[in-house]
């Protein structure tokens, strides 16, 4: 049976203020409430493996959000420690400050259900871009009705999020830009 996300969410293994100001520190501190419940064994093994992870490739997303993981034998069930971080943990070699912090503990054979896991924090995490778009676009006098609500894509290269808006009936569209970091949105319209 697949796993909920309320299967995974645990109020005691949530940081609301993470001090760590380095990846290893933060995600010692996350990994530090992982490990009251006895779901996770040899928490420093497990942090050698998410660095490792990391290394490889970075689990930043945009929008100061990251998901470090690894798929491990030190548990026999999916487990997510969260962290939030008012001025940001560096990730990457940008070092591109993530605020969000969902780290992902994953049985070796549980691969689809982390997947599920993961899209779903990922689609929680768009909201906040939609709403920002949205408000833009209504600001502009973009009567929702009329369009197609998009979705919003990350381009990790320019760091923004975009939402293109498909009028249903004459075809017309236009785009709203988010910076990942700004906030600040930018609406690029067309008659085509």
């Amino acid at each position: 049976m697949a796993v909920v996300l309320a299967d995974v969410l645990d109020e005691t293994q949530v940081v609301l203020d993470l001090r760590g100001q380095t990846l290893e520190a933060a995600l010692r501190e996350i990994v530090e409430t992982m490990t009251g419940n006895t779901k996770l064994r040899d928490p420093e093994k497990f942090v050698a493996q998410v660095l490792a992870r990391e290394r490889a490739t970075t689990t930043f997303v945009g929008n100061g959000v990251a998901f470090p993981h690894a798929r491990t034998e030190l548990v026999t069930q999916i487990s997510l420690g969260i962290g939030r971080s008012p001025e940001g943990v560096p990730f990457g070699d940008d070092d591109q400050r993530a605020k969000l912090i969902f780290n992902i503990a994953v049985p070796q054979r549980m691969v689809t259900d982390y997947l599920v896991c993961v899209g779903t924090l990922a689609r929680l995490t768009r909201e906040e871009v939609v709403h920002l778009a949205d408000a833009a676009a209504r600001a502009r006098g973009y009567a929702f009705t009329e369009y197609a609500h998009p979705e919003a894509q990350y381009d990790p290269a320019d760091q923004i999020w975009l939402l293109a808006y498909d009028q249903k009936l004459i075809g017309k569209h236009f785009i709203v830009a988010v910076g990942d970091r700004s906030k600040r949105t930018t609406i690029l319209e067309s008659t085509k």
